[in-house]
């Protein structure tokens, strides 16, 4: 099932001006309408503990991904929803699993799972969970990958894991749809995107078109290698976005990101700014290198007029381009 994907929104921040604790759900809800109303078909959160430090402070405040995203379920109608990416460090895998499956029913079939290595040292030690060196992540992670496929799309499935495993597992009531794309997050070429190929339905890579375009090219090799069509696999990038209605206003939300803490020129020149006649050729860019989708954050979010912008801009760009279905 190829994960059905064209304009995405992430929201990796819970900080938003003027809005408190109570406060925080019903404009979060707002945001993911607005979203659905103006042409996005997916809505992703982070899947951290603390804040990572390309976001804010590690004390800024970070929802539960799951649990947001389920709430987040009834409020919309639309939009597919899921974490972008789920760190395999987390959770044992049959029950992350079990609570997509929860997801994809609460939400009328529109969950897909999104898997990553983990990466977050520091989050690990906050918590109290280890932190394995790199190969163990990546066998974890293709634990994940086959169990949760298995639970998806098999009646009582037992798989053999290298670290997690399986035997006779029920998993009901089954996936709306008779299945939940998985997504996978990283731009590592020999492990990452291999992995991609093995078992993916969508990957999710970071980077400017020229590194996109590269990209690519490495997943079509893993999928020769391993007899896959590489039409199968609906092909993601994240990214930043700054617009405005304007070019000036478009110029000073570029100001105010160069200003961030560790913004580096090399960072800033992946972001897609400018008015929206600007933002569309850079977003056509991305998808001429190979694309099918682009998931966007936006320093703005909580800026509902922003949101709506965004997604008149890119939705029928993406769209016209026939991405996934």
């Amino acid at each position: 099932m190829r994960a059905p994907i064209r304009l995405g929104l992430q929201l990796p921040n819970f900080n938003f001006p003027g809005v408190g604790e109570r406060e925080l759900f019903e404009r979060l809800s707002d945001i993911a309408q607005a979203a659905e109303r103006s042409g996005f078909d997916s809505l992703f959160v982070m899947d951290h503990l603390h804040q990572i430090g390309t976001v804010g402070p590690p004390q800024n405040w970070m929802l539960e991904g799951n649990t947001i995203l389920a709430a987040l379920a009834g409020r919309t109608q639309r939009v597919n929803l899921g974490l972008l990416v789920g760190g395999v460090t987390y959770r044992n895998p049959a029950l992350l699993a079990k609570i997509t499956t929860t997801l994809d029913v609460v939400s009328g079939g529109r969950a897909i799972l999104g898997l990553g290595a983990a990466w977050f040292e520091g989050e690990h030690e906050a918590y109290g969970f280890r932190f394995p060196p790199l190969r163990e992540r990546f066998e974890r992670l293709e634990d994940a990958l086959r169990i949760a496929r298995a639970m998806f799309t098999e009646e009582q499935p037992t798989v053999e894991g290298t670290h997690h495993s399986v035997r006779e597992v029920f998993n009901n009531p089954r996936p709306i749809r008779g299945h939940i794309p998985i997504m996978i997050g990283g731009s590592g070429e020999r492990k990452t995107l291999r992995f991609v190929a093995m078992y993916a339905d969508a990957c999710n890579v970071f980077g400017d078109a020229e590194r996109v375009r590269h990209l690519m090219g490495v997943i079509d090799r893993h999928c020769e290698d391993v007899g896959r069509d590489p039409s199968e696999i609906t092909r993601t990038r994240l990214g930043t976005i700054a617009i405005g209605a304007t070019a000036h206003e478009a110029e000073r939300k570029r100001e105010f990101l160069a200003r961030l803490p560790g913004m580096t020129p090399e960072r800033l020149a992946t972001f897609l700014i400018g008015e929206p006649e600007a933002v569309r050729e850079q977003a056509a860019g991305l998808l001429d290198a190979g694309l099918d989708a682009l998931i966007l954050n936006a320093p703005d979010a909580h800026d509902l007029e922003t949101v709506a912008l965004i997604g008149d801009t890119l939705g029928p760009l993406v769209a016209e381009r026939g991405a996934a279905v």
